[in-house]
């Protein structure tokens, strides 16, 4: 009894001291940083365009469907939305409600991580470590941040994923925590197709396939009641999957599997490609700072890889990153859903003996190389930062000074340590640095001017034209009614035909836009010049602002 009352009290605090670690780390810059493009603002207005119609099943831009992604980040976004304004506290359409979900997302995703850890490591204090090396990554961190379905799926994802390892560890699964799973493994489904099934799977398969030594054979797998679970897992998946087909005409999975899927198979989807190799070239930079005991950690990984709850992590990790590192498309956080896995073989490794192995001799250069490598690009990316966009360069130094302490427990294998130094380099650069880099944030300083040259223009920005800049995330702020156009000619016969008018035109497009519009016999008026970096275009943009 003691030892029951014992391990429910650890478990407890535990879990208060990784929730709170989460929070620290993530809400500095949430409620600060402005809607970022491309993917967060994508989403975030198709979830707004949701609140504002009551239509739930289909995913819109504007008037353009979008039919990337199945609907669950949107439906996860909404009710935070509609609870934000029901309380008076998003009346402007802030984007901080919609990256709530993101944040809960994590920190599912980061409990979910300790409580892999109780069922297949020996060690008490792995599920603590291995919690926080996840919530402290560069990656999740950066995940958390942003309204879109990375951090969400890799909760749901994470979740599930806790369930299977209990049935391999041999422990009970109630039929409420087989319900859990199903439940999470549906929802992962909707948050973005294929991922979950093929981490999931391949890690039963390969576990299985490998474990054979341990005489679980494929059995442990009932232990998660597949009979009922089943027809569970279609009811959270296929009443949408049907009513999207049937809206459609089946025009969603043609785009979203044949297009969107299939180009990302077939190559680099919008110039996304990247040979294989690139996402292990990324590691030490994106589990940062707990890069020393990750890369030790797979090195210790090999030589207890016939351990039961090594070799599970192992057939998380290996066989999904192969299929990653084989996609043509790459991007930084498609291998986010393996970083848990990366935290347990780290936190494993923190807390056992050492093992004596070649291999660990071989890789102890290469962990420590990229701690100091990830530690360079931080502190030199928030110096430059201000350089390149001439701002003031103080404005960098408070996060580039903080990487220090932050490298220094790493490297002594304190990672928890490393992981509480982590939360004041975040703020410095998420809650005070990027805030204040005006140059950035194109799209919230044309929308403010917009609101003070026409203080009366329509909240759905019906009447605003915008040419040579057309980032989602100035339709997200002016409204999906917003008119992009190829070119400023083009922008001044539609400005003839509106009552009252406001357009944003790019300095190259500006002459020919005003010459039209004199050609009309309208006289146009520049309202503001708004100067900055169109940092999803890597170039630097002049807009012009007229107003009649």
């Amino acid at each position: 009894m003691q030892t029951f009352f014992g391990a429910f009290f650890q478990t407890r605090t535990t879990s208060f001291l990784l929730v709170c670690l989460c929070l620290a780390l993530w809400l500095p810059g949430l409620f600060t940083l402005p809607p970022t493009d491309r993917d967060e603002s994508r989403f975030a207005l198709a979830t707004s365009q949701m609140v504002e119609s009551g239509d739930y099943v289909r995913i819109m831009n504007g008037a353009v469907p979008r039919s990337k992604k199945p609907i669950g980040i949107h439906w996860l976004q909404a009710p935070f939305v509609l609870a934000a304004r029901a309380a008076g506290v998003a009346t402007d359409n802030p984007i901080w409600p919609y990256r709530i979900a993101s944040v809960l997302g994590g920190i599912v995703a980061v409990l979910a991580t300790a409580a892999i850890a109780r069922s297949v490591l020996p060690d008490e204090r792995a599920p603590l470590l291995a919690g926080a090396m996840l919530a402290a990554s560069v990656i999740l961190s950066e995940e958390a941040h942003i309204a879109k379905t990375d951090a969400a799926l890799l909760g749901a994802t994470t979740l599930a994923m806790s369930l299977l390892a209990r049935a391999w560890a041999g422990l009970p699964v109630e039929r409420g925590r087989a319900a859990v799973f199903w439940v999470a493994f549906g929802v992962a489904i909707l948050i973005k197709g294929p991922i979950a099934p093929m981490v999931l799977c391949l890690t039963a398969a390969a576990a299985t396939l490998f474990g054979r030594g341990t005489g679980r054979g494929a059995l442990w797998l009932l232990g998660l009641q597949p009979g009922w679970g089943v027809v569970l897992l279609a009811v959270v998946v296929l009443p949408w999957f049907v009513a999207i087909g049937i809206e459609t005409h089946g025009g969603f999975f043609a785009q979203a599997v044949g297009g969107d899927l299939g180009r990302k198979l077939a190559g680099g989807d919008e110039s996304h490609g990247a040979l294989p190799g690139v996402h292990l070239l990324l590691l030490p930079l994106l589990c940062f700072p707990a890069t020393v005991p990750v890369v030790l950690g797979l090195a210790a990984a090999v030589a207890r890889r016939r351990e039961p709850g090594v070799l599970f992590v192992l057939a998380w990790l290996v066989p999904s990153w192969l299929v990653f590192e084989a996609v043509p498309t790459k991007l930084p956080h498609y291998t986010l859903p393996l970083y848990p896995a990366l935290a347990l073989l780290a936190a494993d490794m923190v807390t056992r003996t050492p093992v004596p192995s070649r291999l660990m001799t071989m890789v102890k250069p290469a962990a420590y190389g990229g701690l100091i490598a990830a530690a360079l690009i931080l502190a030199g990316a928030s110096v430059a930062l201000p350089v390149i966009l001439h701002a003031p360069v103080w404005l960098g130094l408070p996060a580039a000074l903080l990487v220090l302490p932050a490298t220094y427990f790493a490297s002594q294998l304190r990672p928890l340590a490393a992981c509480i130094c982590a939360v004041p380099c975040y703020a410095a650069l998420l809650q005070f640095e990027l805030p204040r880099l005006d140059a950035l944030w194109i799209a919230p300083r044309a929308a403010a001017a917009v609101r003070a040259a026409w203080p009366a223009v329509p909240a759905d920005g019906a009447g605003v034209i915008a040419v040579g800049y057309a980032e989602p995330s100035l339709m997200f702020l002016l409204g999906p009614r917003l008119h992009w156009l190829p070119t400023g000619a083009q922008a001044a016969r539609a400005w003839s035909r509106l009552p009252h008018a406001a357009a944003l035109i790019a300095s190259p497009e500006a002459a020919s836009f005003t010459t039209e519009a004199a050609h009309d016999g309208i006289a146009v008026k520049q309202s503001a010049e708004i100067n900055g970096m169109d940092y999803a275009r890597g170039k630097t943009m002049k807009l012009d602002l007229f107003v009649r």
